[in-house]
């Protein structure tokens, strides 16, 4: 299967897992509409499999359907529980919140220890890395410092980023308690803003 059929696939799959959780909540794509601020034709497009869904679509959906991201991401036709075996990488926790990684679009929930000692000017940045593809990121608790390129974006529970994984990155703990986010990663997706603001230094 080439990687555009992969993609129509994966899309094709998460558009019927959205049109299956509102027709089984009774809603129409009008309702569904006024409740989450999507238009109808968008709504349309991301149940058919014709636009790829990033958080600005998922986010609203799930709060309109009063569900968790990441079971409105891993849900499937059928038996839509997701049975996650969390692994250690990196320091991290990573706990998978789709049934299988390696199909296209993908979520996990990762948690970041504190660190031993407070984050100071004098810190090394994080190490950095770069790949193919795109991550969106959204902070659950805890802050979250993201090195990319030559800026250092502190994240808070509540926000967002999205980022071209080609461009190098990495990530820290910048506060005294665990940070925990919900990151999906794939090949392509609806690209949003970076809505915080280099810290200051």
């Amino acid at each position: 299967m080439s990687g555009g059929d992969e993609t129509a696939q994966v899309m094709t799959s998460l558009g019927a897992r959205l049109r299956a959780i509102r027709q089984a909540r009774g809603l129409t794509l009008a309702q569904l509409a006024a409740a989450t601020g999507i238009s109808v034709s968008t709504l349309s497009r991301l149940e058919s499999g014709q636009r790829e869904p990033g958080l600005r679509h998922l986010l609203p959906l799930a709060r309109a359907h009063r569900l968790p991201l990441d079971e409105l991401v891993g849900s499937r036709t059928g038996d839509p529980r997701v049975h996650p075996r969390p692994f250690t990488r990196h320091g991290q926790t990573w706990v998978p919140l789709t049934r299988n990684p390696n199909d296209g679009l993908h979520a996990y929930k990762q948690i970041l220890p504190a660190p031993a000692t407070p984050r100071t000017e004098w810190t090394p940045r994080p190490e950095q890395g770069s790949h193919e593809g795109h991550e969106w990121l959204y902070v659950l608790s805890g802050r979250l410092l993201l090195a990319l390129g030559e800026h250092d974006l502190v994240l808070t529970a509540g926000e967002t980023a999205e980022f071209d994984t080609r461009v190098p990155h990495g990530i820290a703990n910048a506060g005294d308690q665990p940070v925990e986010w919900i990151a999906l990663y794939g090949a392509q997706g609806e690209r949003m803003h970076i809505r915080v603001r280099p810290t200051a230094g």
